[in-house]
């Protein structure tokens, strides 16, 4: 322990003596550090974001749906005892019956035409939706006599934007009038979108809204459990309706493997190219280095210095070097990645943005010494061959 830290504390000191000769080589070692580092953690938060976007339109990782196909439509109640067997056989947490409604609400503009999603309060989770105000359903808002309402921005614009910890009430007209309660805000989809609100399954009947079809079910599980439960559940099913095709299928965004994992892999090796070439850049100022220090390496071993003393003396060096430049790289690495501006552009989707990754800032700082350690073995090497008599004659 007492040779290696003798040897990092020569190295530094060596280092300070040839900062001059070897300042540019570091900066491109900090340079390709931080380019390599700020690949992985760009990635890691372009990654979040697609991953919210495409959670908020099929589902998290795994997230199954069931569709059933056949001459005639299944019957309705059946079909909902299916689905609740389903949960109670496989113990799903989450879980949701997706079918879409027009409706019209009395806005302080007059009509307007509304399109209502019904569902269940597990779609919520399932879509990671992200609540601006208020808060989503819970279990027993089903059982509200004014129906509880989450909007979207647009649908709370046009209602005059009311305080929501006064229940704010919202005329629903349709064949019969009811009187709806806002409890939540979700933003848009995108700029310009027509009003829209989430309201329980449970609670359109009270409403006087019919669904314009039979939706879709779904549910979250893990990803170890989905293609076992995918089959499972398809032979469940096909035993109850048996003139009727079934089909279960993955619908997230991670159903075809991750869509990232190439990308960044290739903009990772080109990040690992810059590194190498700043390994090479290293490698020569360490050469010339040892060529201006054969007298000082030929008179240590006059002293009796060791051949393994010399290696890990001017190996050390390099590293020492290339650490410090990896800390510097990873430091800008970390300013780059979290800087609002970037992370706006990168992600749009996140509100909450995620902490710069650990493994990205370890990988920088291996790097770098991965590149001391090979940028000062050849040197090292050559260091170790000097004897005392190329002192003298130097």
């Amino acid at each position: 322990m007492t040779g290696i830290i003798s040897a990092l504390v020569e190295a530094w000191q060596e280092l300070r003596i040839n900062k001059t000769r070897i300042l540019l080589a570091l900066i491109g070692v900090a340079l390709s550090v931080a380019a390599l580092t700020s690949v992985v953690g760009l990635g890691n938060l372009a990654r979040e974001g697609f991953k919210a976007s495409s959670e908020q339109n099929g589902g998290r990782s795994a997230t199954l749906g069931i569709s059933l196909y056949g001459p005639t439509q299944a019957d309705q109640g059946k079909l909902e005892a299916a689905y609740q067997g389903v949960i109670d056989r496989y113990k799903i947490t989450y879980y949701t019956h997706s079918t879409q409604a027009q409706h019209a609400f009395q806005s302080p503009y007059g009509v307007q035409q509304l399109m209502l999603q019904l569902v269940d309060p597990g779609y919520g989770v399932i879509h990671r939706l992200n609540v601006s105000q208020g808060g989503w359903f819970a279990d027993d808002d089903e059982k509200r006599l004014a129906p509880a309402l989450v909007v979207s921005e647009s649908f709370y614009d046009m209602a005059g934007r009311p305080n929501l910890s006064t229940n704010p009430k919202v005329q629903l007209v349709g064949t019969e009038k009811a009187t709806a309660v806002i409890i939540g805000v979700v933003p848009d989809q995108y700029p310009q979108a027509p009003p829209a609100a989430f309201m329980l399954t449970g609670a359109a009947d009270r409403a006087h809204v019919f669904a314009a079809g039979p939706g879709q079910f779904k549910f979250w599980v893990g990803d170890g459990q989905a293609e076992a439960l995918k089959y499972a559940i398809t032979a469940d099913l096909q035993q109850q309706f048996p003139g009727m095709q079934v089909q279960v299928d993955r619908m997230d965004y991670a159903s075809q493997g991750d869509p990232f994992a190439t990308v960044q892999l290739a903009v990772g090796g080109i990040a690992g190219l810059v590194l190498l070439l700043g390994a090479v850049g290293m490698l020569n100022i360490s050469m010339v280095t040892v060529r201006y220090r054969v007298r000082e390496i030929g008179i240590r071993r006059s002293f009796g210095a060791t051949s393994s003393r010399i290696f890990l003396g001017v190996m050390m060096e390099t590293v020492v070097a290339t650490a410090v430049a990896g800390i510097v790289g990873v430091m800008v690495s970390v300013a780059v990645v979290k800087h609002p501006w970037i992370q706006s552009k990168i992600a749009p989707g996140l509100t909450d943005y995620p902490a710069f990754p650990i493994e990205a800032a370890a990988l920088g700082l291996v790097s770098a010494v991965l590149v001391g350690a090979l940028a000062g073995a050849i040197p090292a090497l050559v260091a170790v061959r000097i004897k005392v008599i190329d002192a003298i004659r130097f």
